[in-house]
């Protein structure tokens, strides 16, 4: 299907078609899947839940983030 969509912020659709790009995605794959993700988030309710939150792959070199995070945060040691 092919649509016009008016009104999108053109700095946040840069970044996501990056991100899209990045992943390998097509653009009409990415905006399907944040379709699909938004839809289904409300149809559970309308906040979030933190016991619902799932890990995410934030990609290559941030696989020790959490521990600057924690150093930061509370100023132990990595």
């Amino acid at each position: 299907m092919n649509i016009t969509i008016r009104g999108l912020d053109e700095a946040v659709f840069k970044r996501f078609k990056a991100k899209a790009v990045e992943e390998g995605m097509k653009l009409g794959e990415a905006v399907t899947q944040a379709m699909q993700m938004w839809v289904s988030r409300k149809r559970a309710g309308s906040r979030a839940k933190l016991l619902d939150t799932r890990p995410f792959d934030w990609g290559r070199g941030t696989e020790k983030l959490s521990l600057g995070i924690d150093q930061i945060l509370y100023g132990e040691e990595t």
